[in-house]
């Protein structure tokens, strides 16, 4: 007996579980597409691609299933190189790209996951067509160049155009169509190494008649509707390649703010060339003006120098290139340095010893550059005792000694170094430094109390080094306990008092500062040097920052806040309040790194925003909780078979349906407030909806909507509704659209597969290929020739039908089979049916290639295996044009249709179906040639309610 209890408990948990799993399910995905797109190959190598004309539109949109609704996200991956899609994702169900560019083509993604299984993910490639004007360059053979003139000569007239798909070019000789072979002094070839990307046309051996226009036609074959494109070019006796000259010198030196101008002339060239003006930055200045060979750089400033060239090209030759440099002159930063006598080992300067003064200037240009000394104002010259010399350029560009040999007391005084440039224009840059008994060495210390120095994060602090000695040199501020860079960016910073101020100082600035004298601006000795060390402080960084807790009244509630990381790390306090009212506090626990409140029951006034604070010295780190008993979100269903239940002439319904996401968590909802607000007005009207009994989750909750304005959309908001009040929303938008199949009523069913879906047909899982769907406009012949319609059933080619793609991988007797929705069909007699009615199953065929198969129609009743001989068959090729076949059925059930294609023996045997009707009573003047005579006859019950089973397939 307690075996069966347990069993039976075990059963009922099992129950349970399926039921709380209701209608959860993981995602599926499919891609469709709309926009402008020219061509779509399904199916095509394993691959589905999108061909679109570049300048078009793309829009492609995910069409999801599963429960609760996916999150849809769109990446893309382009050519080699891998990118994500603009920059981003995109989390949206359609991708719109208006005015599509070639550099967008490439594969796109659609990830669909709502966290049940794995992600679902479909992709598409998107092939962007377009084709640039074509561009002739000619050359002449090298070895019979000659005065830049073809006479008797072996020309090639090169023809290029960027394009997708590949270009196809043709020569014409004036009216003339230019072939292999058609006159011998014409060649036409491709290069290897540029097949099918340029054409070359090879005049040898230059005669009078080749004199003439010639014109490139560069053609897509109109693919996409993209025209093709021309050029011409005039070959004469005095085409030659470009030649220029520059009525300038080089290099130009100018002075900052004159206006300088850039004249380049043509010399030669035919047709006559085009002149532009580069500069080696590839774009010229801002304030440039170009006036056909003429560049204009009015007021020049130093970052305008460099090089510019003037380019001459007319696509004949190689293009001709001349180049000047301009130089704008400039006497930028300078520097000094004292050296004591090298030749003792000491750093202070001392009578009767020598010393050396260093001066350093930046010149442009350098050759320029000279020098002059003063002492306290007077002109120096050198002498035995005051040696002046200029450094050697290539050692150090710009830089002047004076050597004063066995320094006497006369000597000291104010020394200057004057820099200036020969050409003049451009202001003297001098230098002063003082050499006197206080001339001493640096030194540097940190001030008492300022290393460690302590700051708390976000605040301004200044690192302070002392240096003492005259003159006083440039300190130098860096990290001297990791490789990290200073707060500006850089590896090293620059002070002149010595102090380095640092603004909203974070965690990361903390450790050792090193500061040291620069050589330049002092003594050349061995730098000096300190440290100073930087301690942060920081309040406590806690987890959860914010965390909202749903829960029942009368339930328990946990909260735990945790310490992460702090400075200093031994935390002081802590405090639990509620909306600012004290509720817990004391010494944090050093053993720990976390402190809990709990609430045993809880009650209305325990419904609240919780605040923990973990305080140390530096500031307190902040734990938020809402604890609330707001209800979660419903969850709308959107894989509803048939939500518009209702659909009369002007008004239509809708069924509603939605999961409750984690019924459980919080009180039992006892109500939900429906809102609906027809789109593009502001009213909203608002009703609710009773709950009995507290749903499952998973349960699947219904509500119709009914009378709503066609073709009207509407926005849908549903709010839970517990003892706390109102939960969180829901929003959707509800849309009318026409059934699948306008024509479906209890006596007619009709099909022309023009809509995504198909009419609710689906592809058999256990088949060898499918169907697809798909019309004569965006059909590709190049892949299936002299096989297949060149329009649908009724003679558009805008039209939709489906046929069999017999193209490689596919071999002789592959089956794809195309099984129709369940029909099913109440009986008159409520008792059963004794007499079952007829019916006429009838469809449009096209079967044209000397490759055709088989194009088989079988029955199959509900809860019966299929007929093994099918009710219509047909094999062989039929001619190209459509042809009607109609059978008699008499179901006894519900049942389907299953059309079945067989591949034949070659790649021309592709088959297409259109138009697929079902009547009630049976079929007048069946074809007879399109029908078997001895077509076993089924009973089927049918009142054409098309019911919808998942996954079907035929066995």
């Amino acid at each position: 007996m307690d075996l069966i209890f347990a069993v039976l408990g075990l059963l009922a948990l099992l129950v349970d579980s399926i039921r709380c799993q209701g209608v959860y399910a993981p995602p599926t995905v499919r891609i469709i597409h709309s926009g402008n797109a020219c061509n779509v190959e399904e199916e095509r190598h394993t691959e589905r691609v999108y061909t679109i004309r570049e300048g078009e539109t793309l829009e492609l949109t995910c069409l999801v299933t599963g429960h609760p609704r996916p999150q849809i996200r769109w990446t893309k991956t382009a050519g080699s190189v891998s990118d994500r899609f603009q920059d981003s994702s995109v989390f949206n169900e359609t991708l719109h790209i208006q005015k599509i560019q070639r550099t967008q083509g490439g594969r796109y993604y659609c990830k669909a996951e709502n966290g049940l299984g794995s992600p679902a993910i479909k992709s598409i490639r998107v092939d962007v067509y377009y084709l640039d004007d074509p561009v002739v360059t000619v050359h002449q053979s090298i070895g019979e160049a000659k005065e830049q003139f073809y006479y008797e000569r072996t020309v090639f007239l090169r023809c290029v155009a960027n394009s997708n798909p590949p270009v196809r070019y043709s020569w014409h000789r004036g009216r003339e169509v230019l072939t292999q072979g058609s006159d011998k002094g014409v060649e036409i070839y491709e290069p290897f190494f540029t097949q099918g990307e340029t054409k070359i046309l090879k005049l040898k051996n230059l005669r009078p008649q080749d004199y003439a226009n010639y014109s490139c036609i560069a053609s897509v074959r109109n693919v996409c509707g993209i025209p093709d494109r021309s050029v011409v070019f005039k070959l004469t006796n005095k085409t030659a390649s470009p030649s220029i000259k520059l009525l300038v010198e080089d290099p130009i030196v100018v002075n900052p703010g004159q206006t300088v101008s850039l004249v380049c002339i043509n010399t030669g060239g035919e047709p006559p060339p085009i002149l532009t003006w580069v500069s080696a930055n590839d774009s010229l200045p801002q304030r440039s003006v170009v006036n056909g060979g003429t560049l204009t750089l009015p007021s020049i400033t130093s970052d305008e120098a460099g090089i510019y060239s003037c380019v001459a090209s007319n696509n004949v030759g190689n293009p001709a290139k001349k180049s000047t440099t301009i130089v704008v002159r400039a006497l930028n930063r300078g520097r000094f340095w004292i050296t004591p006598d090298p030749y003792h080992n000491d750093d202070n300067i001392q009578i009767g010893r020598e010393v050396k003064i260093s001066c350093q200037v930046e010149a442009t240009p350098p050759e320029e550059l000279t020098f002059s000394w003063l002492k306290n104002g007077r002109a120096l010259r050198s002498s035995e005792r005051m040696v002046i010399t200029q450094t050697d350029p290539d050692i150090s560009p710009g830089t002047t000694n004076l050597d004063i040999i066995d320094l006497k007391f006369t000597d000291f005084g104010t020394y200057t170094c004057v820099a200036a440039l020969k050409g003049g224009g451009i202001p003297d840059f001098s230098i002063d430094v003082n050499i006197s008994s206080t001339t001493v060495p640096p030194n540097l210390t940190v001030p008492r109390g300022k290393s460690p120095l302590v700051a708390r994060e976000g605040d301004t602090v200044e690192l302070e080094c002392l240096v003492s000695g005259k003159p006083k040199p440039i300190i130098l501020w860096s990290r001297a306990d990791k490789e990290a860079p200073m707060p500006d960016g850089s590896m090293q910073m620059e002070s002149l008092d010595g102090v380095l101020r640092i603004v909203n100082v974070s965690r990361d600035m903390g450790g050792s500062y090193r500061c040291q004298t620069s050589q330049y601006n002092g003594f050349n000795v061995k730098p000096r040097e300190a440290m100073v060390e930087l301690i942060v402080q920081y309040p406590p960084t806690v987890e959860p920052v914010f965390m909202e807790m749903r829960q029942g009244l009368g339930r328990p509630v946990v909260m735990t806040c945790r310490v992460l990381r702090a400075h200093p790390s031994r935390v002081l306090r802590f405090e639990w309040l509620l909306s600012n009212r004290l509720l817990h506090a004391g010494a944090f626990d050093a053993q720990k790194d976390e402190t809990e409140y709990t609430i045993r029951s809880l009650n209305k006034e325990g419904w609240g925003e919780y605040t923990c604070n973990i305080i140390n010295e530096a500031g307190a780190g902040k734990c938020t909780f809402q604890v609330t008993g707001k209800a979660y979100p419903p969850e709308f269903y959107y894989d509803t078979y048939s939500p518009l239940w209702q659909n009369r002439p002007r008004v239509y319904g809708f069924k509603l349906q939605w999961t409750q996401m984690n019924p459980s968590a919080v009180d039992r909802i006892i109500a939900y407030r429906l809102g609906i607000r027809q789109m593009g007005q502001q009213r909203w009207w608002e009703t609710e909806i009773p709950v009995n009994a507290t749903p499952n989750k998973g349960e699947l909750m219904t509500h119709n909507l009914t009378e709503l304005i066609k073709p009207e959309s509407y926005e849908i908001r549903l709010t839970p509704i517990t003892r706390f009040g109102e939960g969180d929303s829901a929003i959707r938008i509800i849309t009318y659209s026409p059934p699948i199949n306008p024509h479906l009523s209890k006596l007619h069913f009709h099909c022309s597969f023009e809509e995504e879906a198909i009419c609710m047909f689906i592809q058999d899982k256990n088949d060898d290929f499918d169907w697809t769907q798909h019309s004569a406009a965006t059909r590709d012949t190049k892949y299936t020739p002299n096989t297949g319609p060149s329009a649908d059933r009724t003679g558009s080619k805008q039209g939709f039908y489906m046929y069999i793609e017999t193209s490689r991988p596919r071999k002789e007797g592959d089956q794809a089979r195309l099984i129709s929705p369940f029909f099913n069909v109440a009986p008159k007699n409520p008792y059963g049916i004794t007499n079952p009615p007829a019916y006429c199953f009838s469809f449009f065929y096209h079967m044209y290639g000397k490759h055709i198969g088989t194009l088989n129609a079988f029955l199959k009743q509900k809860g019966l295996t299929a007929s093994e001989a099918p009710v219509w068959s047909l094999s062989g090729n039929q001619g190209d044009r459509w042809r009607q076949a109609k059978v008699s059925i008499h179901p006894t059930s519900s049942f389907q249709v299953i059309l079945e294609g067989i591949r034949g023996p070659g790649i021309e045997g592709d088959i297409a179906i259109d138009d697929v009707t079902l009547e009630e009573g049976g079929c007048r003047d069946p074809p007879p040639s399109e029908s078997l005579p001895n077509a076993p006859s089924f009973h089927f019950d049918t009142c054409f309610q098309p019911l919808l089973l998942v996954n079907q397939t035929w066995r």
